[in-house]
């Protein structure tokens, strides 16, 4: 029987298993949810996952989520192309320090992506100055992991490489915003700051499947970006309506 999974665009729990499903070449039936419909809470996702929360992985009967034991999971029963690496000694170091990442790097993350896309940033500009150390302090780390190494545990893909990667583009992302222009000062540009992660992140971009995984909202939205915007006749305008934030 086929997986199936539920997953939304732009979440990077999301997009760590699919980055898996494409390095594995696993075949899998896609459901993309759309959180502002709320589609990840209705009654059959919530018989799946109490918690209401995505990414959600059926394979025939068995329902896994939360990200890292998805990861685990899709490890163990296809053990072909490893990303817990190949001995207990690899994969006591991937685990590691995707369980450092997941402490000490994401709350500071999730507060800075969320304030800038909410649009509160300068009402928080300290605590946020004070979050950006915290990642600074991280992204160094992952740096010197990746100027000796081409993946952040040893010379093989990992399941490190693909949950810490999402949160990296995502902070790209907002830190692009010319609100966070203050914060971002000393992260951006990558390859000035942290030419290393700079070119890890073109290594897994360039990656057969890669493509599939990147966020749909992403891609309209940078395609919208680039269309002429149509005039319209002065006296069919109308006043201009606020959009919510979008990541």
């Amino acid at each position: 029987m086929a997986i199936t999974f539920y997953w939304g665009s732009g979440s990077p729990d999301s997009w760590r298993i699919l980055l898996a499903l494409e390095h594995k070449g696993l075949p899998y039936e896609s459901h993309l949810l759309h959180f502002d419909k709320q589609e990840h809470q209705s009654p059959p996702m919530l018989k799946m996952n109490p918690r209401g929360r995505l990414p959600v992985l059926k394979d025939g009967d068995y329902v896994v989520f939360e990200s890292v034991a998805v990861l685990y999971y899709l490890d163990v029963k296809y053990p072909a192309t490893p990303i817990f690496g190949l001995t207990p000694e690899e994969a006591g170091v991937i685990m590691r320090v995707i369980c450092e990442f997941q402490i000490y790097a994401e709350p500071a993350l999730s507060r800075i992506v969320n304030a800038i896309f909410e649009g509160g940033v300068a009402d928080a500009l300290e605590e946020l100055t004070d979050a950006m150390h915290v990642v600074g302090r991280e992204a160094r780390t992952i740096e010197g992991r990746l100027s000796k190494e081409q993946w952040i545990v040893g010379a093989q893909y990992s399941a490190a490489d693909m949950v810490i990667f999402p949160w990296i583009q995502l902070l790209r992302r907002a830190l692009n915003r010319s609100a966070a222009a203050e914060l971002g000062a000393r992260f951006l540009p990558m390859e000035r700051n942290y030419p290393a992660l700079a070119r890890w992140i073109g290594r897994i971009e360039s990656l057969p499947g890669y493509d599939r995984t990147y966020p749909p909202h992403w891609r309209e939205a940078a395609t919208h970006a680039t269309l002429p915007t149509p005039a319209t006749p002065a006296a069919q305008s109308t006043p201009a309506r606020p959009v919510a934030p979008e990541t």
